[in-house]
């Protein structure tokens, strides 16, 4: 239990700094052309890495919770018609 707890807080809080340095981290490696391309033509990189860290927060908060195995089965339950449980 403890264990599942600190790697969600290890998730979570990888996902807080990249969503409050995104515009640190991009000025380092620089913008992403396929970004760009889809998400606007300035900001595009800024807005994935802030879709990827709010997804990674939610993600942490799932495992902290031990929620993300249920989360997971009623993504995929369609696929394979398997019932939730």
């Amino acid at each position: 239990m403890l264990k599942r707890i600190i790697i969600g807080l290890a998730i979570s809080t990888v996902s807080f700094f990249l969503l409050r340095y995104n515009e640190w981290l991009v000025s380092q490696t620089g913008t992403s052309a396929w970004a760009e391309k889809w998400f606007g033509s300035e900001g595009g990189t800024r807005l994935l890495l802030k879709f990827f860290s709010l997804l990674g927060f939610v993600v942490g908060m799932l495992v902290i919770f031990n929620m993300h195995e249920r989360f997971v089965r009623f993504i995929f339950s369609p696929l394979f018609k398997t019932p939730l449980t």
